[in-house]
């Protein structure tokens, strides 16, 4: 996630904030679960994918406000 940044970039702002460390350790968990989802119904699986792309989205403010802030 989040490959067009470099990943020094993100593994400091992990570091920096356990909010983002966090977003990016759930957004692992979902894709998980996606990928396994011969379990799920499609209702589901639905709500896994749009709930991973609005930590993505989430995860993506963080990294453009630390940017931002840090005139990167």
């Amino acid at each position: 996630m989040l490959e067009e940044f470099p990943q020094e970039l993100i593994k400091k702002i992990r570091q920096e904030n356990p909010r983002f460390d966090k977003i990016l350790q759930k957004h692992e968990e979902l894709k998980k679960k996606v990928k396994e989802r011969d379990y799920l119904d499609d209702v589901e699986l639905e709500k896994l994918k749009l709930e991973k792309l609005r930590l993505k989205d989430e995860a993506y403010a963080i990294v453009m406000k630390y940017k931002k802030e840090h005139n990167l």
